[in-house]
């Protein structure tokens, strides 16, 4: 059993503000992808819908994704995404395969 945490964020904005996610991703990947125990976080665009996104992430532990959530950027971003997201997004963690 390993003890990476493999997350599935679907992610949906408000109609039209698709690109105001990818400007926000723009901004905050390179800090997430910096922090310790980052391991993959990458956002995929969903084919034929502008406005929906997946954002597939990999943190080596537990430990590291707990403090991914209390990160300063991760803050400010939760407060910045409310105004072009639909709503809370949907994270699905993901148990080891099979």
């Amino acid at each position: 059993m390993s003890d990476q945490v493999r997350l599935v964020v679907i992610i949906n904005t408000q109609p039209g503000k698709g690109s105001q996610q990818l400007a926000a991703f723009a901004q905050l990947a390179p800090q997430v992808r910096a922090e310790h125990g980052c391991l993959q976080y990458d956002l995929h665009p969903v084919v034929g819908n502008n406005d929906s996104f997946v954002l597939i992430e990999k943190w080596a532990s537990n430990a590291a994704l707990d403090a991914h959530h209390v990160a300063a950027h991760m803050v400010e971003a939760a407060r910045h995404n409310r105004s072009f997201r639909a709503g809370p997004a949907t994270v699905l963690q993901l148990e080891d395969a099979v």
